[in-house]
């Protein structure tokens, strides 16, 4: 057997209609030295039945069950349990490709890295999308140092603040929990763990699938998808403390995150009757002008966003609309699409 041990957290709730598919990724691993651990978060359906049925067929399956407390609360109880030397977060719903967890190994011992990070395809009922635009999948592993890390997972795209599809040295992260009661769960968490990280290794190659399920709690737009700006409040303060290089881009990412969610909230005013949550981006805009201006300077786009936010939010709304309609008539560029395949090729 290989001697590293892996343990795999998987926190379950209400998705019966996609556990086996997920449980089935991870038991068939080429990878054997496992310990998979299902952590039944109080789901109202059959799935801890059916983790407690795939545990009575593979030892290297313990299955928790507890009072449903969300994702974070899960993870934390699964963590508890945890005794292999390695980690890795998959959700119920998603799925790996048989090889992922070998190749992360191998690579995590071949460059003695801390967290080894696996590109993915966006997975949906009839088609997968893969995030061409930073990388191919043939490229070479990437390294990047702790700055080099910072950088990146502050900008978002070739570094994602999600906890799955990546494994971590349990020493690394077994005392960081997850911030429970939130949405957006990862994005309070993953600058804690990757300030730790000396050594951070990509894999350009798609091993996990992340599925798009059109019931899922992000799927609909409510008031808790404002949990975003606070985890991001949350690290700026942490930024400031520690990467002070990279204030800048963080209030640019603050800056755009908020203006994403005041045109949300105004297309689903319904849940911002009073303009409640309208005014509070506004007003944390306002407070924050000449750092959110400072920080915008080289990014026209932003720029031009945040100028006419300033004067009035409805301007704003108006520059999105017209931009839609503009691309729409090929006016103006569309974004690069992400490459789009097929599961059978």
């Amino acid at each position: 057997m290989e001697p590293h041990k892996i343990s795999v957290v998987v926190p379950i709730f209400k998705v019966e209609k996609y556990l086996n598919r997920c449980v089935d990724s991870i038991i068939n691993q080429t990878y054997s030295n496992l310990e998979i651990i299902l952590v039944d978060d109080g789901s109202p359906d059959a799935c801890g039945m059916i983790a407690e049925e795939y545990a009575t067929s593979d030892n290297r399956i313990k299955v928790v069950h507890k009072k449903n407390g969300g994702l974070s609360d899960a993870r934390n109880f699964g963590i508890q349990y945890v005794t292999g030397e390695y980690i890795l977060f998959v959700d119920s719903d998603d799925w790996l490709e048989k090889t992922m967890i070998e190749k992360m190994i191998n690579i995590s011992l071949s460059y003695n890295a801390d967290v080894v990070q696996s590109a993915f395809y966006y997975a949906y009922e009839d088609y997968l999308l893969f995030d061409n635009r930073y990388y191919q999948k043939d490229d070479p592993p990437i390294v990047l140092d702790n700055i080099s890390l910072m950088t990146e997972l502050v900008v978002n795209e070739r570094v994602k603040n999600f906890a799955w599809g990546k494994l971590y040295k349990t020493e690394i992260i077994r005392d960081i929990s997850f911030k429970k009661g939130v949405l957006f769960e990862d994005v309070f968490w993953a600058h804690n763990v990757m300030h730790r990280v000396n050594s951070y290794v990509i894999i350009n190659e798609p091993l996990c699938y992340y599925f798009q399920r059109s019931d899922s709690i992000v799927s609909t737009y409510t008031t808790r998808n404002l949990d975003i700006i606070m985890g991001l409040k949350e690290r700026h303060c942490f930024i400031e403390e520690f990467y002070k290089d990279l204030i800048c881009q963080s209030f640019k990412v603050i800056l755009n995150t908020c203006l994403i969610h005041y045109y949300l909230l105004l297309a689903n005013r319904k849940i911002d009757v009073k303009g409640k949550y309208r005014k509070e981006i506004k007003n944390y805009i306002k407070s924050n002008y000449r750092h959110f201006k400072e920080s915008v300077k080289n990014d026209t786009s932003l720029r031009n966003k945040l100028f006419l936010f300033s004067i009035h939010p409805f301007l704003y709304f108006c520059f999105l609309i017209l931009t839609k309609v503009l691309r729409k008539i090929s006016i103006l560029p569309h974004p690069a699409p992400l490459e789009k395949r097929g599961y059978s090729n």
